[in-house]
């Protein structure tokens, strides 16, 4: 596309650029034609190759200027120190963050029919057949009913405490990891904190050392104070966000454990009213 816009460049001039010859004058000599005609030609390489040497500078500032390159110029700026422990911060939360999601992910099911499927067993007496499906099926839920499905024989409030203290122990197991989330949480913007304290300790050094306040000895020390303490909050509310999504999907767990819970209870109920 650079080459065609030169080359259109320089038809344009060869064409166009002559000077126009009054009838009046002489017509000229063929070799001052030619001669015009050639720097006429000359003058056009010259400023479509100025033109493409500019539009390459350009395409090499883009690329310069990419976000990639800036992060990676900016991570060197901010003191390869802290950044590489706020760095670090961001991984170690993040493998928490996603270990969890998996974890909650393959936690849930569909209760509504998990728990119809129950009923219609426990309704019909296949006690066992109500054990072997919620061995068979994953997560929270399932691991209650069975827990009160191994005491049906025993009493209403034993089978109820049962089932209270299993699902106490089934969202601990949900929100197992989450404490190191959040101290990823509060430790990244305390790193970028302390890389701003210990700019400013640099700009103060720089300005004892030099004897004299300016800009450009100022500068580095507030730099590397300004970068730490940014890509600490991001690293923060990145995390923050993953933080609060986990939140909920460990919400909608416990309130589908709650409800099978009962469901479970009313069909236990029942089941020993039937009896």
């Amino acid at each position: 596309m650079k080459h065609l816009i030169a080359l259109l460049a320089i038809v344009g001039l060869l064409v166009y650029g002559q000077p126009c010859m009054a009838q009046d004058k002489p017509v000229q000599d063929t070799t001052e034609i030619v001669e015009q005609q050639t720097s006429v030609a000359d003058t056009a390489v010259a400023q479509a190759m100025v033109v493409e040497d500019q539009m390459f500078e350009d395409d090499a500032e883009e690329e310069r200027g990419g976000f990639h390159q800036v992060l990676k110029t900016k991570f060197i700026e901010g003191s390869t120190g802290f950044m590489s422990l706020v760095a670090l911060a961001l991984v170690l939360g993040l493998a928490f963050c996603i270990e969890r999601i998996i974890y909650l992910t393959l936690s849930e099911i569909n209760a509504k029919k998990f728990m119809e499927d129950i009923d219609a067993k426990i309704e019909a007496g296949d006690i066992e057949g109500a054990k072997a499906l919620c061995r068979q099926t994953r997560g929270p839920v399932a691991s209650i009913c069975y827990q009160g499905l191994l005491r049906i024989h025993e009493s209403l409030d034993s089978i109820e405490r049962s089932i209270v203290s299993y699902g106490s122990v089934q969202t601990a197991n949900l929100e197992k990891g989450c404490t190191w989330i959040t101290l990823f949480i509060a430790l990244a913007p305390s790193l970028g904190f302390l890389g701003t304290v210990i700019g400013m300790v640099m700009a103060f050094d720089h300005i004892q050392q030099a004897g004299d306040i300016s800009t450009s000895i100022v500068a580095e020390g507030m730099k590397v104070a300004l970068i730490t303490t940014i890509f600490g909050i991001i690293v923060a509310v990145v995390l923050q966000l993953f933080y609060n999504f986990i939140l909920s999907k460990i919400e909608h767990l416990t309130s589908q454990m709650e409800e099978s819970a009962i469901t479970l209870m009313d069909a236990i109920t029942k089941y020993k009213g039937a009896e």
